[in-house]
């Protein structure tokens, strides 16, 4: 298996306009326009990190169908229209082709084609089809060798694809609903169209792993609508909060992003009950330790069992011994999860990677979200235990020389050379553009530091044992002190991005700070500051804030980490804007972000280009961005309950409630929104708030909290 962890390059996916991605739990497919797909491009399905199916590619009378149009109305599905080419001498064609397709452990497809002519119609059909069992990073990389397909062997009106590797085998079984003639790995038909009929035909992809056939979501000859993935999303859409506004773009992309969400989730068949949420489609539809924890941080305003659900299968992979070819350490939260020859279809039988500095403080931190959200108390209970090793890991194998700050190096070089959320290898540089040596401590680190140490004091307060919180609060308040004389640049009048291997302060201006307002580690007489420094034009290019500011060596507005813009970052950092107190700075970052994702069908991608809105006002993409992707997904839902400073503290009794909408929302409404086992519904309208659905013992208090973590 390749080494993901290490690799940095990737292969073009290409715009939305060109390719088409459906999902579905940890399978997805990229295919054309057409829906046809072809192994020279980073095309295919993919289940468990392999492309089972390379090839698939329909000929109606000779020639491909051409294209008309394509609609996607659910993550896992698609329509495909098209008609074929006219015959010479006319300017229309009397075929139309449909191809209904399904995404879901395998993969279904339903053809359809009409004739529209008054006399029979002659209608050849050929389909070929290929498999080369690549894994997946060869193929996003453009790295598999041309000619790799398996050859398929006929068996009984099935044609089957082998592969075998050591010990495994992986195979794909492709059935069709008609008697067909086989010619290798083609499927052909010759039938006769009566006037205005139809020909069908269903065609079925089964994975099998060492011989085992894996159970197919979408089965020919059964109802779509009964199919499992069709039933968890209408439960998901029947659960999720209502948004009612009169900013149109607000409300499409809230539920562009519900949507995204809900099909971006995994359900391990272990444990059925805990839900997960993939890092983002096409290439990484599987766990991640940061992506999930952020998203699900984000994602509380919809669903706050995602974040238990994910808190509890983290806790299920926490590191437990010494392994330096994975990174693993005591108490350490793993980085990212890869199946590569797995033969379980459990997220117990992966390839972990564990090679973050920030997932660990981040388990600590969400933890104690959920608490305050008043979700599953026994559950959360049950989960202290780890909280308690991630704290050991932060201050034993996480500091690494013992200054108090969190630090990270790789072990060997098949590992993360950056191992913070800009984790590409020039992701951290000073301002002269030279890139910085481990061991790095980053700046945003430190504040989920800060957070998890003050989220497990709280526990501890609650629990009645006053030294453990008297002890974690006195940690937490004595790496804040550090931290404000040790990352603050006095005569640059930002927060250095990090200290390098030489305790020298990384001098770039990044958007990192704007973590930092957001966990409340930064000095309040600082945040003003900061605040000027984000929505400067050096870093705030019309549509968000940059990664990188412009004016530092090394920028580049169509780079992953030195000067692009990320939603979930700018939905973080108007996050902690709001939490000082900047209002119109949070408002404005927010607002921004809405028009890019307007620009964009309405949907975040994971990333994209920092060019200046006022010198290009279109978004332009980033080549290889996920899309859907889940803290992009998330960011909206973050952004609205920025908006609302919705604060709820539930063991405390309270709950903070003080909207704050920009002059482009004059009406709100947030119905559904789960809290404290309830359902709580939030109507803003100028100045008039409403809030139904509240438990009488909680108290609503009209006010911002106040933004001192604890205060």
């Amino acid at each position: 298996m390749a080494d993901p962890w290490s690799s940095q390059e990737s292969a073009p996916v290409g715009a939305a306009t060109e390719r088409v991605t459906l999902v579905e739990g940890s399978a997805f497919l990229i295919c054309a326009q057409n829906g046809d797909l072809t192994p020279e491009s980073p095309e295919g399905f993919f289940f468990r990190d392999s492309r089972f199916l390379s090839r698939w590619t329909l000929e109606v009378n000779g020639e491909r169908p051409e294209a008309l149009a394509t609609d996607s109305p659910e993550p896992y599905a698609a329509t495909f229209v098209a008609r074929t080419r006219p015959r010479p001498g006319r300017a229309d064609s009397n075929l139309m082709v449909v191809r209904h397709r399904y995404v879901g452990r395998g993969v279904r497809e339903d053809l359809l084609v009409r004739n529209f002519s008054e006399e029979p119609a002659y209608c050849s059909v050929r389909i070929a089809y290929g498999a080369d069992f690549a894994d997946l990073f060869e193929v996003k990389e453009a790295r598999v060798v041309a000619g790799a397909g398996r050859p398929g062997a006929q068996e009984d009106q099935s044609l089957v694809f082998r592969h075998r590797h050591g010990s495994h085998t992986r195979s794909m079984r492709v059935s069709v609903s008609r008697p067909a003639k086989f010619d290798g790995d083609e499927l052909r038909w010759e039938v006769i169209i009566p006037s205005k009929a139809d020909w069908t035909l269903c065609q079925q992809f089964v994975c099998a792993i060492d011989d085992e056939e894996v159970e197919p979501r979408w089965v020919c000859g059964q109802p779509i609508g009964r199919a499992k993935p069709a039933e968890r999303m209408a439960q998901w859409r029947r659960s999720v909060p209502v948004v009612d506004t009169d900013n149109e773009g607000l409300r499409a992309v809230v539920a562009k992003s519900a949507e995204d969400l809900g099909a971006l989730r995994i359900f391990d068949p272990d444990y059925p009950e805990r839900t997960v949420v993939a890092a983002g489609a096409p290439w990484f539809m599987t766990l991640f330790g940061r992506d999930s924890l952020l998203t699900a941080w984000m994602a509380l305003l919809v669903d706050p069992e995602l974040a238990l659900g994910t808190l509890q299968t983290l806790a299920r992979f926490q590191g437990r011994d010494l392994n330096p070819h994975n990174e693993e350490e005591p108490g350490r939260i793993l980085h990212e999860m890869r199946f590569g020859e797995a033969s379980s279809l459990s997220l117990g039988g992966g390839t972990i990677y564990y090679g973050t500095a920030d997932a660990t403080p981040l388990f600590v931190m969400l933890l104690g979200e959920l608490r305050r959200w008043g979700l599953a108390r026994e559950a959360v209970d049950e989960l202290l235990p780890h909280a308690d090793r991630a704290i050991e890991w932060i201050e034993q194998h996480g500091d690494r020389d013992g200054d108090g700050y969190v630090e990270y190096q790789r072990t060997s070089d098949r590992g993360l050379r950056n191992q913070g959320w800009k984790d590409s290898a020039d992701g951290v540089r000073f301002a002269d553009g030279t890139v910085a040596e481990t061991p790095i401590a980053l700046a945003e680190v430190q504040g989920y530091v800060y957070g998890a140490y003050l989220a497990r004091a709280f526990f501890a307060a609650e629990q009645g044992d006053a030294a453990l919180s008297s002890r974690l609060r006195g940690k937490a308040a004595s790496l804040k002190a550090a931290f404000n004389r040790d990352f603050w640049l006095e005569d640059k009048g930002w927060l250095a991005m990090g200290l390098d291997r030489d305790k020298r302060p990384v001098d770039a201006m990044t958007s990192n700070m704007g973590h930092c307002l957001w966990t409340g580690i930064l000095d309040a007489d600082k945040a003003d500051a900061v605040a000027r420094r984000l929505l400067s034009p050096d870093m705030f290019s019309g549509w968000g804030v940059r990664t990188l500011a412009a004016s530092m060596t090394g920028y580049n507005p169509i780079s992953y980490h030195c000067g692009s813009v990320w939603p979930h970052d700018n939905a973080i950092i108007a996050a902690g804007l709001m939490r000082y107190g900047h209002v119109r700075e949070a408002q404005r970052i927010i607002m921004a972000m809405l028009d890019a994702a307007v620009a964009q069908q309405g949907r975040l991608p994971e990333l994209f280009s920092g060019l200046d809105r006022l010198e290009l006002p279109i978004v332009v993409p980033y080549p290889t961005s996920c899309s859907p992707q889940a803290w992009a997904a998330a960011s909206p839902l973050l952004m609205l309950r920025t908006l609302l400073r919705l604060d709820p503290w539930v063991p405390r009794g309270k709950v903070w409630l003080h909207p704050a909408l920009p002059e482009q929302i004059g009406r709100l409404h947030v119905g559904r929104i789960p809290l404290a086992g309830a359902r709580v519904s939030v109507t803003v309208e100028g100045d008039h708030v409403e809030v139904e659905g509240l438990p009488a013992d909680l108290e609503l208090v009209d006010a911002p909290r106040h933004p001192l973590t604890g205060s």
